[in-house]
């Protein structure tokens, strides 16, 4: 078997896809996400004369999330190498070194079921928030609305605004207030909300994949012990097959 050969048998092509996956999503979610929320706070400045300060705080949070889910990404690739192919004979020969490669692929079991649940709550709120903007967008669609007849009436949206905020307040009137609502902010966030809830069922199925990988992996390690095992037990009958022949 050729250098070449040997590289891809050493491949985790299972856990790569799920890391593929992870990382597209991931870039996807927290692009859009950003992009969104820093239309969302130019809405609420531009339109209802309002200043949403936490929101910085909550973009950060979007780049952590990356972060973070980069490294996990990379860690559980690792191990993934680490148990696929002759890697796995050379580098699990031990005692501690195989129960320490079952550990490990114990805690990121655990850690991945977490930010699993993590992604799920995550896109059942992308979902409700991805729906309050296409609801935006349909009354934007009103003709009474498009001609200037009507406004556009929030106030049953009032958990959206900060307490204590006016009902008149809470209503869109004039054509450049309508027109930078409807044109500039409520279709682009849409659109970045939907990418957004997209790019989370895609991180979802990357975390089941990692799931999977990561049950396979553990069951490799464990099965390692019994495997050497059997080789030392060969060797041992195998020597006594020669000294019996020996003898006679």
């Amino acid at each position: 078997m050729g250098c070449w050969e040997k590289c891809l048998t050493r491949i985790p092509y299972a856990t790569l896809i799920a890391t593929i996956m992870c990382a597209l999503g991931v870039v996807i979610f927290c692009g859009t996400m950003y992009r969104g929320s820093t239309l969302s706070v130019l809405m609420f400045s531009e339109v209802f004369s309002m200043q949403l300060f936490w929101v910085d705080a909550v973009k950060m949070t979007f780049v952590l999330i990356g972060a973070c889910m980069g490294a996990l990404g990379l860690m559980i690739l690792a191990v993934g190498f680490l148990a696929t192919g002759a890697t796995r004979h050379k580098v699990y020969k031990g005692w501690g070194s195989r129960v320490t490669g079952r550990l490990s692929c114990a805690i990121f079991m655990c850690i991945t079921y977490i930010l699993q649940i993590a992604w799920l709550l995550m896109f059942c709120c992308l979902v409700i928030v991805t729906f309050v903007f296409t609801v935006f967008w349909k009354m934007c669609e009103n003709p009474r609305v498009a001609s200037l007849q009507d406004s556009i009436d929030l106030t049953q949206f009032y958990f959206l605004f900060p307490a204590g905020t006016r009902q008149e307040h809470m209503k869109v009137e004039g054509e450049s207030n309508v027109k930078a609502f409807c044109k500039d902010y409520v279709e682009k966030v849409t659109i970045m909300f939907i990418l957004a809830a997209v790019s989370a069922v895609l991180v979802i199925l990357s975390l089941i994949h990692y799931l999977m990988c990561l049950a396979a992996n553990y069951a490799h390690i464990r099965n390692q012990e019994k495997f050497l095992q059997f080789q030392d037990l060969q060797t041992l009958q195998d020597a006594d097959l020669l000294s019996a022949k020996n003898r006679f």
